[in-house]
């Protein structure tokens, strides 16, 4: 039976993309070996949407409120690559991780999935 699912962030610096997600989220890991840290996630849902003929996947972290965690993380440090855009799924921007990559972060107007 699946118990879990594992994700993968590619990275051009991978150990400054661990350290913000050990030390700015404050994310709970393992190591797995050689400083190979894994990170326990927040609950998390997955959706699946058309695509054209170019396939890819993103990550969202989601939050109850986006304007204080906007303001908290960058409090923290934290450089926002996209403005504040108001969709009607949800509010969302996106983080710049240290290794260049970004991550999404968005407040959902959807009812969660992760606590089913």
């Amino acid at each position: 039976m699946i118990n879990g699912a594992h994700v993968i962030i590619y990275s051009q610096d991978a150990e400054a993309d661990r350290a913000f997600l050990k030390d700015v989220l404050g994310y709970r890991h393992v190591d797995a070996g050689h400083g190979w840290l894994i990170f326990k996630l927040p609950p998390a849902e997955v959706a699946v949407h058309p695509t054209g003929d170019a396939e890819s996947h993103e990550l969202f972290l989601m939050c109850d409120d986006l304007e204080q965690t906007v303001a908290e993380l960058t409090a923290s440090g934290v450089e926002f690559v996209r403005p504040v855009e108001d969709q009607r799924w949800g509010i969302l921007t996106s983080i710049r991780l240290p290794g260049g990559g970004e991550l999404g972060l968005y407040q959902p107007r959807h009812p969660p999935a992760y606590d089913l």
